[in-house]
């Protein structure tokens, strides 16, 4: 699975990274590149952060590859929004775009990708960093309660939605 990730978004979400965004950018996206790698080493996914650079950026588009870490700064005078839109229509294959950016989220989710928000990804990510690397049973009580469907009733009147199923299904790959 290929993770996408809206790198700034991501950092202002969060409590932990924005101590550091705080610094600077540059110690912001550090933490955030030193935390995704940790996660990168555990679980294995593809990630790609995209930065904005839209406003003193390069002129051209630039990539960097940091633990793992694909890193990509979008040129000056286009946004990561743009770039993230870019990459999400132009490939096939499984990916979970994090941003809490609803013009984004919903841009992909259009577009058949499956969808997490900054603070949900943060989670999970930080459960997966501190707890034992076995979360089966986590996962599966977490699913139950997401579903919105109670225990014991059964039938399609109480089913998700197909897309939010896929949706589910490639989020529990996050555990």
């Amino acid at each position: 699975m290929h993770i996408l990730i809206d790198g700034y978004n991501l950092i202002r979400q969060s409590v932990d990274l924005k101590r550091f965004e705080r610094q600077s950018l540059e110690a912001g996206r550090k933490a955030l590149i030193d935390w995704l790698s940790r996660y990168r080493q555990r679980k294995g996914h593809r990630i790609t952060v995209v930065f904005d650079g839209w406003v003193s950026g390069s002129p051209q588009e630039e990539r960097d590859y940091h633990s793992g870490i694909q890193i990509i700064y979008s040129s000056r005078g286009v946004k990561a929004d743009d770039v993230l839109k870019r990459i999400t229509a132009s490939t096939d294959e499984e990916i979970l775009l994090v941003s809490s950016d609803r013009e984004i989220t919903s841009y992909a989710t259009r577009k058949g990708k499956a969808t997490l928000s900054s603070i949900e990804f943060e989670s999970i990510v930080n459960r997966q960093l501190t707890g034992p690397n076995d979360d089966f049973q986590e996962e599966k009580d977490t699913d139950e309660e997401e579903s919105g469907r109670p225990a014991g009733k059964k039938g399609p009147a109480r089913r998700l939605s197909k897309a939010k199923r896929q949706a589910q299904t490639k989020i529990r790959k996050l555990y």
